[in-house]
């Protein structure tokens, strides 16, 4: 990004890889012509700053896969990255060598493969077969391409995986690849999509039993390297954890860049003229689907309802006189927790009762005091007995 106070290069996601399958090796050399020319910021892939040596290469996943594929029987499914065409390619390419057809399941693997194949990227692969088309394919001869590798619970693994999926089923000898990484923060639905496998009698297949994927991001000695082409005065970090961010500086550092700036989502940092701060706050964070509505995920009405939920909640009904004593009964009515025999609710009314007729006859003329004294006797003695303390609402009328 050429700009009048200088050059901007962001990386997206990149590596350096010797034998990439798909298109030509990385430029290194307008690398280097850009930092003849000066850069004053590079934008940087931080995801893997913390992991030594390279990423590795897609054409030794390919050669690894031709040799597994062949150790199984039955179904195979491989999970992987739904953008990563290199690996759709290379995962066709083995399956092909085995005798077996591809299905994709999965809508973003579809537009992917669309996309892929209008630019030419899958020339000399035969047309993939829908999850429809598998079904007439004996288990030996057919394998299954499933988004859903880090365990979202819509995508086509996990329905197949919870037995939801309407023409893919997967059970006793059959075999799921997860030729993919596990995202930091994704472990435990991963694991538990896992786990619904495993019932169901299927072989697991992780990048931690065999060689069968390589990260689409640079490891430390590729960051260096492309430091070392560009020179930039400045790195901004991105993509990864704050820890991420924080490595990736310090690497910059070390190879002698002298300016880095950290940022989190919504901190708009102004590169230049002049010295590079953060000059504004942009709104960022995730949305909830409220009915029509979509609201922030941190609103009060979802603060609220995660409290209904942990605790459940309590209407008092408050009925009192022109003096402010009470004129009938309190009623009092919970909801979201069990009390047997309504055991817990005996003696809260008259409770509640007592409490607002041991106010002073200035403090139930204020019709706040009174909501808060009779919101706090039931909260006390609700937490006394069953341990939870409701969200209460105390309705008065004054006759």
């Amino acid at each position: 990004i050429r700009t009048p106070v200088g050059t901007v290069l962001h990386t997206a996601d990149w590596k350096l890889d010797p034998d990439p399958l798909l298109g030509p090796q990385a430029d290194l050399a307008t690398m280097q012509k850009l930092g003849d020319e000066g850069v004053l910021a590079v934008v940087g892939d931080s995801t893997n700053v913390f992991v030594p040596g390279s990423a590795g290469s897609e054409g030794k996943v390919l050669a690894s896969l031709m040799e597994l594929l062949g150790r199984y029987k039955g179904r195979i499914a491989v999970a992987c990255f739904a953008t990563n065409v290199a690996r759709l390619s290379s995962i066709a390419k083995a399956a092909q060598a085995h005798g077996r057809r591809c299905a994709l399941v999965g809508r973003s693997l579809w537009r992917v493969e669309n996309i892929a194949r209008s630019l030419g990227m899958l020339d000399g692969l035969p047309s993939f077969l829908d999850d429809m088309e598998a079904g007439s394919f004996s288990p030996n001869r057919i394998l299954y391409i499933c988004t859903g590798s880090q365990g979202e619970p819509r995508a086509a693994l996990s329905r197949i995986a919870s037995g939801a999926h309407a023409h893919v089923k997967l059970g006793q000898g059959d075999t799921v690849l997860f030729s993919s990484r596990i995202i930091p923060g994704n472990e435990r639905p991963i694991y538990r999509l896992h786990n619904q496998l495993a019932r169901a009698g299927v072989e697991i297949v992780t990048e931690k039993d065999a060689f069968i994927h390589v990260s689409g991001h640079p490891a430390r000695d590729e960051i260096a390297t492309l430091y070392r082409h560009l020179r930039p005065k400045m790195v901004v970090p991105t993509h990864g954890e704050r820890r991420h961010l924080d490595e990736h500086a310090k690497l910059a550092n070390e190879l002698g860049i002298g300016r880095t700036m950290v940022v989190e989502n919504g901190d708009m940092l102004r590169l230049g003229p002049g010295e590079p701060e953060v000059i504004e706050q942009v709104p960022t964070g995730r949305l909830a689907v409220d009915g029509r509505r979509l609201i922030p995920i941190g609103a009060p009405a979802i603060k609220e309802r995660r409290k209904l939920a942990k605790d459940g909640g309590a209407v008092v009904t408050l009925v009192l006189d022109k003096a402010g004593r009470p004129a009938a009964d309190p009623q009092v009515s919970v909801m979201g927790f069990t009390t047997e025999g309504n055991e817990d609710l005996k003696g809260i009314e008259a409770a509640v009762r007592e409490a607002v007729e041991d106010m002073s006859n200035a403090a139930r003329r204020d019709d706040d005091q009174i909501k808060e004294v009779a919101r706090l006797t039931v909260r006390r003695i609700l937490g006394e007995r069953v341990g939870k303390r409701p969200t209460t609402q105390v309705h008065l009328v004054r006759l």
